[in-house]
This record gives structure tokens, C-alpha cells and sequence, in this order.
């Protein structure tokens, strides 16, 4: 260290002088010293002023330039020098060299460059402010199709630099995918696919762009799914393998790219994963295992990817997906379950599966759950349940397969994502009058779904019961099923549903009151009252943001009120016929038409 002292003396006088032969010297010492003890001879450096000096040495015409750069290269893998460096004004002469012709000094300033800006908010802007990652960029794409080690070397330098100078960083990434960095990398991966280094960088940087929306779509116009999958395919080690899941699940994101990916093969891929890891107990193979199955799923989000897959119901990828339901593997029903769940989301796939039995695959499934049952695999077979609901003709085929009786199976769950998806499978499977009329006289439902009416904490819950009370009285029109919600304390909640910013939701409450009235104004009368249901249609009537078709129902609703004497009493309490009579020439026809009627009933009972 005493020497390295008197090296450091040595060069100030040396830089000073520019006597090539003897700062050769003082450098080759300082690089020996570096290599010996990193952190103590950089804090030395540091301490020694000598950082200011090198600005000057950074001269593209000096035999020295290039051991220079290396040793701020080397310096600036230290944490505590990367400011020091920006402050001795060395990023500017760096991004000069830059434009030099000799490899040498090129890669090691590259490096200086890229140890700078590592984890470094100074040093990148530092780099950004002297235009360093435009030049860096045309040298990837001007050195992209040598391939020889030394340039294969320098074009990691160059990516790694990039991914430094960019990572975490949206704006700098943005940057970089404006000058086009994207379709030079995803060449640069295709040309170089045999380095491994280099394959590795370009990997590290796809994935921190392609997290960026920006990205997606200069993704999708290159061949990045061809080449990704091309890789993927040649990999055998987990942890490569991995690093390219990495950058396909953002990628996947993106539905042109979906389409792609999949027209690449990458689904007989994971399809082979899947077969190979099923039943492997190691860590590492059970991740990838969800990896792989996670992604498979996600292709299926995209609609021409999904309906590409499904080949009419015949795909062997279909077929293989269907057989991860009824597998002892809870990732893989997870993922088969959820698969078909994205398979059902138009109506030929919907009574395609129907009709081949998946109906009771899903129902296996949920009761091999009933009993301290995975909650995930709950939740996506009630979501292939529900989509499956969807088209008329299912409902029916559905019902007689004993759906509710499965999915009722469910209704002391305490976890709102299962809640919400039995819920919507229950209402989407009710249109027929004889399945409402079962399911409203179900008292443990009725009273199961007047407790979830409040869960406040859970919107999507509380939406869907009141939505499945208000279904089970318009479906099924039946008084048994009005007594059994009244009797449950149902009546207050769909007073309350009629108050909703939902306009789809105000109607449904509307029309299932209008027949609580018409049918059992007698039992319901109290209740009625209590929750104030004339002063809030009063509020409907009166508010000109409230929809013709709310309007409309609230008017009918006034009507039949008239027979209950109490209810009668507070409608003319509350100067209805003002608020109705300028409704006559509201210009939707229906509601003035309905103003009209109201208007003579209110006026005759009046």
C-alpha cells in the first residue's frame, strides 16, 4: 500500500507531464493494485484527488486511454465512487470515447459507463444528459452481425450497460424504446443465440422493457416470440429456463403477441413441462410446474389464441387441459379449471363443452373441495361454472345436471372470491321459473344471501346477493318465494338496491318490488314502509338524472302501492301528482304515457 502511495504521487506528476512511457506504468500499478484489493484502493484513489486527473487522460489519441477507462471500470464497482466519478467530470469525456474505432477502448468504456450507472440515479443522468445510450445503441446496431468473440464481448458490455443505465427506470427505459433498442436486441438474440452471455443480457433487458405498456407493441412487431421460444426450446437447465418465463409472462400480456407466441409453439412446450414435473416433488420442478401451467392459462386470455387452441372442442391442447381437471395435482386443477373458464367466453365453446361433459368434470372437481377445499381451485371452477351458464340453451342442461345442488354445496364459505362466483353461477342459472321458485323457497339461501346483502366490505358480494334476491322474484314470480325473502328480512335490501349508481341494478330492485306488490303487499307492507320505499321513489321521480326507464318502473311501482292503506297515505302525503304531472310530456313515450296513467290514479284515490 506504501507503494501504491507513491504510485498515486507519481502519476499526478506524470498526468501532468504526459509521459506515456512512465503513466503507463503508474497505471499497470494502479490496476495491479485494484485487482488485489478492490474497496481500499479505491478509497485511496479517492482520497488522492487523482479522479479530477483523469478526465484528462480520457483522450481518444493516448495508448493509455483504454487502461484509464478500466481503471474507472474497476473503481466504479464500488457503490461510494460512482457519485465521485460524476463529480470529477469523468462521464462526458467517457461518452466521447464512445465514437472511438479501437475495441479496446470501446469495451472498456462501456464498462466504465455501465459500473457508473449501476444503481446510480446520478451517473445515469449524468449519461443521459451527454446522449451516451443513442450512440451505444448505434453500435449495437452497426457491430449486430459480426460474430466473432471479441465484438460478441463487446455487445454484452453495450447491453449490460443499457440494462444499468435503464433499470427501474421508466423514463430512461421509454428512452431507450424510442430510439429503437427493441428490434436491435431481439436481433441481436437471434444472431447471437449460441453466446450464452450475451443471450442472458438481452434476456435481462427484455425483461425489464417488456414490464413497460410502451413496449408491448414494438414487441409484437418483431419475431420475439419465434426466437423466445426457439431458446426455450434448446434449454435444459431450470434457471435458463426460468430467466426466459421471466420475459414471456409480460410479453403474454399483450394479446398480438399471444397469438404468436402460440403460433411459435410455445404451448407444446409447456405442455411437455407440465407432463414432465406433474408428479416430480423437488421444489424447483413444482415452480415451474406453475409457471408453465400460470402461462398457459394466460394465452388463453386472448381471444384469437383462446379460439386457435380450442379447435371446435377437437385441439389436443383442449383435450390435454381437460385432463389436468380431474389430476391429483391442485396447481393443475387450478389451471384446468381456469382454463376452461377462458375457453367459455363465447357461446359455440359454451354448448360445445356442455354438451361433451365438462359439466360434470367441474362439479367432481368442486366436490373433491367441499370439505377444507383449496380455495383458488373453488373459485376457478365456479368461474368455468358461470361462463358456461351464460348461453339459454345451457341453462336448462345445467340445471337437470344438478349445478345448484353442487355449487349450494359451497354457501357456508366465509371467503368473498368464492361467495362472489357462487353467487353469479346461481343467477346466471335462474332464468327458468321452476329453478327460481326452488332456489327463493330455500330459506338457508334466502337467509344466506340477506347476511352477504351487507358484507360492506366486499362490493362485489353484496352486489351479486341483492342482484340473486331481486332474480328470484322476478324469475319465479311466486308468492311462497316473496313470503320466504320477507320473512328473512330481504325487503329492506332491495329498497335499497333501487338507490344504486347502477342503473341495471335500480331496475332489477324496481321491477322485483313492482311484483312484491302486486303479489304480497300484505306481508310485505312494514317492511315497505320501514325502509322507506315511497320517499325514495319520490327522490327517483323528482331527480332528472334518473333514467326513463327508472322513471318508468318507479311510476308502476306507485301504483301498485295504492292498495296498502298506510303506503297510500304517505303517497299523498308527499304531493306525488307535481312531480308526476310534469312527467306527461317527458320525451321518452312510454314514460309519459305512464306519467299519464299515474297521474288518474293518484287523482281517483286521491
Amino acid at each position: 500500500m506504501d507503494n501504491l502511495s507513491d504510485t498515486l504521487k507519481k502519476l499526478k506528476i506524470t498526468a501532468v507531464d504526459r509521459t506515456e512511457d512512465s503513466l503507463e506504468g503508474c497505471l499497470d500499478c494502479l490496476l495491479q493494485a485494484l485487482a488485489q484489493n478492490n474497496t481500499e484502493t479505491s478509497e485511496k484513489i479517492q482520497g488522492s484527488g487523482i479522479l479530477q486527473l483523469f478526465a484528462s487522460l480520457l483522450i481518444p489519441q493516448s495508448s493509455c486511454t483504454a487502461k484509464v477507462a478500466n481503471i474507472i471500470a474497476e473503481v466504479a464497482k464500488n457503490e461510494f465512487m460512482r457519485i465521485p466519478c460524476v463529480d470529477a467530470g469523468l462521464i462526458s469525456p467517457l461518452v466521447q470515447l464512445l465514437n472511438s474505432k479501437d475495441q479496446e477502448v470501446l469495451l472498456q468504456t462501456g464498462r466504465a459507463l455501465g459500473n457508473i450507472c449501476y444503481d446510480s440515479h446520478e451517473g445515469r443522468s449524468a449519461v443521459d444528459q451527454a446522449g451516451g445510450a443513442q450512440i451505444v445503441i448505434d453500435h449495437l446496431r452497426s457491430l449486430c452481425s459480426i460474430t466473432d468473440p471479441a465484438n460478441e464481448k463487446l455487445l454484452t458490455v453495450f447491453c449490460g450497460m443499457l440494462m444499468n443505465y435503464s433499470n427501474e427506470n421508466d423514463s430512461l427505459q421509454a428512452q431507450l424504446i424510442n430510439m429503437g433498442v427493441i428490434p436491435t436486441l431481439v436481433k441481436l438474440l437471434g444472431i447471437h443465440c449460441q453466446n450464452a452471455a450475451l443471450t442472458e443480457m438481452c434476456l435481462v433487458a427484455f425483461g425489464n422493457l417488456a414490464e413497460l405498456e410502451s413496449s408491448k407493441e414494438q414487441f409484437a412487431s418483431t419475431n420475439i416470440a419465434e426466437e423466445l421460444v426457439k431458446l426455450f426450446k434448446k434449454q435444459i437447465e431450470h434457471d435458463k429456463r426460468e430467466m426466459i418465463f421471466e420475459v414471456l409472462a409480460p410479453l403474454a400480456e399483450n394479446d398480438a403477441i399471444k397469438l404468436q407466441l402460440v403460433e411459435a409453439g410455445l404451448v407444446e412446450c409447456l405442455l411437455e413441462i407440465v407432463q414432465e414435473k406433474v408428479d416430480s416433488e423437488k421444489e424447483e420442478d413444482i415452480a415451474e410446474l406453475k409457471t408453465a401451467s400460470d402461462l398457459m392459462v394466460l394465452l388463453l386470455l386472448g381471444d384469437e389464441s383462446m379460439q386457435k387452441l380450442f379447435e371446435g372442442g377437437k385441439g389436443n391442447v383442449f383435450q390435454r387441459v381437460l385432463s389436468w381437471i380431474p389430476s391429483n395435482n391442485h396447481q393443475l386443477q387450478l389451471a384446468g379449471a381456469l382454463a376452461i373458464a377462458n375457453f367459455a367466453r363465447n357461446d359455440g365453446n359454451c354448448i360445445h363443452m356442455v354438451d361433451n361433459g365438462i359439466v360434470e368434470k367441474l362439479m367432481d372437481l368442486l366436490d373433491r373441495h367441499v370439505e377444507d377445499g383449496n380455495v383458488t381451485v373453488q373459485h376457478a371452477a365456479l368461474s368455468a361454472l358461470r361462463n358456461l351458464a351464460i348461453p339459454v340453451v345451457n341453462k336448462a342442461k345445467m340445471l337437470s345436471a344438478g349445478v345448484t345442488e353442487a355449487v349450494l354445496k359451497f354457501l357456508k364459505s366465509e371467503m368473498p372470491p368464492v361467495q362472489f362466483k357462487l353467487l353469479g353461477t346461481l343467477r346466471m342459472l335462474i332464468d327458468a321459473q321452476e329453478a327460481a321458485e326452488q332456489l327463493g323457497k330455500n330459506v338457508k339461501l334466502v337467509e344466506r344471501l340477506v347476511e352477504w346483502c351487507e358484507a360492506k366490505d366486499h362490493a362485489g358480494v353484496m352486489g351479486e346477493s341483492n342482484r340473486l334476491l331481486s332474480a328470484l322474484i322476478r324469475h319465479s314470480k311466486s308468492k311462497d318465494v316473496i313470503k320466504t325473502i320477507v320473512q328473512s328480512g330481504g325487503i329492506k335490501h332491495l329498497v335499497t338496491m333501487a338507490t344504486s349508481e347502477h342503473v341495471i341494478m335500480q331496475n332489477e330492485a324496481l321491477v322485483a318490488l313492482a311484483l312484491i306488490a302486486a303479489l304480497e303487499l300484505g306481508t310485505a307492507e312494514k317492511d315497505l314502509e320501514s325502509a322507506k320505499l315511497v320517499q325514495i321513489l319520490h327522490r327517483l321521480l323528482a331527480d332528472e338524472r334518473s333514467a326513463p326507464e327508472i322513471k318508468y318502473n318507479s311510476m308502476v311501482l306507485i301504483c301498485a302501492l295504492m292498495g296498502s292503506e298506510s303506503l297510500h297515505k304517505e303517497v299523498q302525503d308527499l304531493a306525488f301528482l307535481d312531480v308526476v304531472s310534469k312527467l306527461r310530456s317527458h320525451e321518452n313515450k312510454s314514460v309519459a304515457q305512464q306519467a299519464s296513467l299515474t297521474e288518474q290514479r293518484l287523482t281517483v284515490e286521491s
